[in-house]
């Protein structure tokens, strides 16, 4: 008996405003460690690695994501020592369905020998604290699968939870783990439905984990909405591959309907196509907002649960957060306090979910807060503006072995380097030096200007910048490795 072929599709495209201010739209969620060593979606991907075994077969995971994170999803599959099939990078967000779209037209295209790749599809930002339940669960889901059906994952609910959608098994089998067939799928409910719903039993919350073959889901989406369908085919048939990412062509994408998996096709199946659910009861957490991560963290007698330097007292059901300095409290109870370097959140654990509401008022306001964390990531490594005042700023910059900044200059400002470690490989003008620890140099403002690692180890400098105007936006790029460079 041949194994079944399975591709992993990892969504990670979300952005995570309810856990501002750790997620950022520059640095969201799914890219965090928010415990252990491993970010969510480095334990995503892990997860459906470890579906290996048993008949089935793994291939390298496709990923959807956004442009801007293109370098965060590569570094941190090679962290995991994976390398991935493609990075399909949206050029604006169209909801979960033309991802799921776009992974199994590229799926299709790919697979050896016209094959049809079994998708287990999977959101890059969730949790789950029993990984051989959830193997279990997902090996079940892909034999299903195989055999032509639709397989979601069905959370076997612990509380009347009113965050979630749900969906209604045809019967109970009163065995976590079975495979029921799909009645119907109900929307987020109020709290006496949702406490209906727990008593009643036979509800599951929907986990957003999908698992078909990729024919299947094109059949599907062809039935239900061909117009998402043609408009991703001609999206994906304009994209340029550029090594590991593949660009779908942005005018044709942008006229993309935008719709989730579960309006566009799995409302619509039950009674219409074999759509069947699996039962998942392996500690699953979706982490939408800080009282989700407070549920899953360890505690203290108190209920309390803390990350980083925190000082709890006289508190219950607590959670603190700490990232860069002593974070204490004192006498509260069922609270959140979530500090960064520019940033501290402090909530009701039962408002948590409304943390967006501060998040769209930064974006209004066009508060850098909003997007940009003040450690900002870059493909060739990092910056944390450490000091600001008029006309002057200092940034710590880190650059990764091998690694440029792209061949620039500035209107508005002057720079000056200076090297804590590593080497530096510096152009100034027409000159080119090489600079060591404890040595520095001086950018004149308008000068044409790159600073590169030429060595194996980080290289990390101060950089003193002064002048009339300090933003990002004054960066004239006229060489960049990492196609950044207007054409």
């Amino acid at each position: 008996m041949s194994s079944i072929a399975v591709t992993p599709v990892v969504m990670a495209g979300g952005s995570g405003t309810r856990l501002w201010p750790l997620s950022r739209a520059g640095y969201p969620k799914q890219f965090l460690v928010l415990a252990g060593n491993t970010s969510l979606f480095q334990q995503a991907v892990a997860r459906l690695a470890a579906l290996a075994g048993a008949g089935i077969e793994v291939g390298a995971p496709l990923v959807v994501g956004n442009e801007e994170h293109r370098f965060m999803v590569l570094d941190q599959l090679r962290e995991l020592k994976i390398e991935p099939a493609a990075v399909l990078l949206e050029p604006a967000g169209r909801n979960t369905a033309p991802a799921l779209t776009l992974a199994a037209l590229q799926a299709a295209q790919s697979a050896p020998g016209g094959a049809d790749p079994v998708l287990v599809v999977t959101p890059a930002d969730q949790t789950v604290t029993d990984a051989a339940a959830f193997t279990r669960a997902l090996r079940a889901a892909v034999q299903q699968a195989a055999a032509g059906a639709i397989t979601i994952l069905g959370v076997t609910p612990d509380r009347p939870e009113t965050g979630y959608g749900y969906i209604r098994a045809e019967a109970a089998s009163g065995k976590a783990g079975g495979e029921q067939r799909v009645a119907r799928f109900v929307e987020k409910p109020d709290l006496a439905t949702a406490q209906k719903y727990l008593a009643e039993g036979g509800y599951y919350w929907n986990a957003g984990m999908f698992v078909l073959k990729a024919s299947v889901w094109l059949a599907a989406l062809k039935r239900f909405r061909p117009d998402i369908l043609e408009a991703c085919e001609k999206a994906f048939a304009a994209s340029t591959p550029d090594a590991k990412f593949v660009r779908p062509g942005k005018a044709e994408f942008m006229a993309v309907p935008s719709e989730s998996v579960d309006y566009a096709v799995m409302e619509r199946c039950p009674g219409v196509l074999d759509i069947r659910m699996q039962a998942l009861d392996a500690g699953w957490n979706d982490l939408g907002a800080w009282d989700a991560v407070w549920q899953v963290a360890p505690k203290d007698a108190d209920g309390n649960a803390t990350v980083g330097d925190a000082i709890v007292a006289d508190s219950h059901n607590t959670l603190v957060h700490a990232t860069s300095r002593l974070v204490s409290v004192v006498g509260l109870d069922d609270a959140v306090v979530v500090e960064t370097a520019d940033a501290v959140l402090v909530a009701s654990r039962e408002k948590s979910q409304d943390v967006k509401k501060i998040v769209s008022r930064l974006g209004a306001e066009q508060r850098g807060e909003h997007a940009l964390h003040r450690k900002v990531h870059r493909p060739w490594g990092w910056y944390d503006s450490i000091d600001a005042g008029p006309r002057f700023q200092v940034k710590r910059i880190l650059v990764k072995p091998g690694a440029s900044l792209s061949l620039q200059m500035h209107h508005h400002r002057a720079e000056h380097w200076i090297v804590v470690s590593g080497t530096a490989e510096v152009t100034n003008g027409d000159k080119v030096i090489l600079l060591s620890e404890n040595q520095s140099t001086y950018i004149p403002l308008g000068q044409t200007h790159r600073l590169a690692n030429p060595g194996k180890v980080p290289l990390e400098i101060i950089e003193v910048q002064s002048g009339s105007y300090l933003g990002e936006d004054d960066i004239v790029r006229f060489e960049d490795t990492y196609g950044r460079v207007a054409k």
